[in-house]
């Protein structure tokens, strides 16, 4: 009788739960890590540049990149997951910068101005581009960049509102192209104006998009300046949370969301900003803590930047100019005057 025939027994069969993450990972992780190691660099080169953002050096290699033709298609799925989550860790981390009690002791004029120059800007910006022919939603975006909280109030409302990339981006990048140019405007009228360095500084705030913008300005205007323009700005972050939900409910009330799935009235990356500013309120954050978190911020931030910023074709862009880039100019002098008539009186 033969002897039976021993069989090697197949190797086991990866679960489709495994392949399939397997696959998500070669899809997205090339995209991923290019948009993460440009980041690094673009804090590299910030770093040797003082008052230079990261946010805009990412974005301009972003550009760059894909208008040289850099980018192979295989990096579009990962670089557009990296224009969406890192933004929104980011802006969750950034609750961590705003402390409540350091509002608290300018006083409570400083929140007020916070609110009247949100919403001013946001009301003549959307006004100002209805009557300039400019894309609703384009407008909207710009609305809550300038008058909010730079970058992260585009990326705060984009969602809310379906914005598509294009228009995303378009908004981003006038916040940097704007906000820059209010670092050396903002101190040199401040001095022309007469206005003492203390008004100088909440006026910095007030109307000065991006916070790293802010940072830079009130560092030229110098003493006391930086702690009370960063505050103060701070104080226009916070906006970010009933700027969203407003926008969320009004969405949620209009016809056209009819058969659509409804989002939420404050998303949820919202909700953890605002965890982050009730834990900085409520508890004493080591220094080093602070310090981790802003260069988080600042990599999460950068990155999304960098991705945003390679998928959209400077053609495309510039065919957006004239009537958008009027808007930006328009709502950056709004938003300057009523800052700059807040700080009078506070000041």
């Amino acid at each position: 009788m033969a002897a039976p025939e021993h069989t090697i027994p197949a190797p086991p069969r990866p679960s489709s739960s495994a392949t399939s993450r397997l696959a998500g990972f070669r899809r997205l992780g090339p995209g991923l890590a290019i948009a993460a190691l440009g980041a690094v660099a673009a804090l590299v080169i910030a770093a040797f540049v003082p008052g230079l953002s990261p946010l805009l050096v990412g974005i301009v290699l972003g550009l760059a990149a894909r208008n040289f033709g850099l980018l192979p298609d295989r990096l579009a799925a990962g670089l557009a997951v990296a224009a969406r989550v890192p933004l929104r860790l980011g802006i969750v981390v950034l609750g961590l910068q705003l402390s409540l009690r350091d509002l608290a002791a300018l006083g409570w004029g400083i929140p007020v101005l916070a609110a009247v120059v949100v919403a001013t800007g946001i009301v003549a910006t959307i006004g100002i581009g209805r009557a300039l022919g400019v894309p609703a939603r384009q407008a909207l975006l710009i609305a809550c960049g300038f008058s909010v909280c730079g970058a992260a109030a585009v990326a705060g409302v984009e969602s809310i509102v379906d914005a598509d990339e294009e228009e995303t981006v378009t908004a981003v990048a006038l916040v940097v192209l704007f906000g820059t140019a209010m670092i050396p405007v903002v101190p040199l009228l401040a001095g022309v104006f007469g206005l003492a360095p203390h008004v100088a500084a909440i006026w910095a705030g007030a109307s000065i998009h991006e916070v790293a913008q802010v940072v830079a300005a009130g560092g030229i205007i110098g003493g006391g300046a930086l702690a009370v323009a960063v505050t103060v700005k701070l104080a226009r972050v916070l906006m970010l949370a009933p700027v969203a939900a407003v926008l969320s409910w009004r969405r949620r009330r209009s016809g056209e969301l009819a058969g659509a799935k409804r989002p939420p009235i404050v998303p949820l990356f919202v909700v953890g900003f605002l965890l982050m500013v009730i834990l900085r309120s409520a508890v004493p954050v080591p220094t080093e803590v602070l310090g981790a978190a802003s260069w988080v911020q600042s990599f999460l931030l950068t990155t999304a930047m960098l991705a945003l910023g390679a998928g959209v074709r400077l053609g495309v862009l510039l065919r957006r100019g004239g009537r958008t880039l009027a808007l930006a100019a328009c709502s950056t002098a709004v938003v300057g005057a009523v800052g700059l008539a807040g700080a009078a009186l506070i000041g």
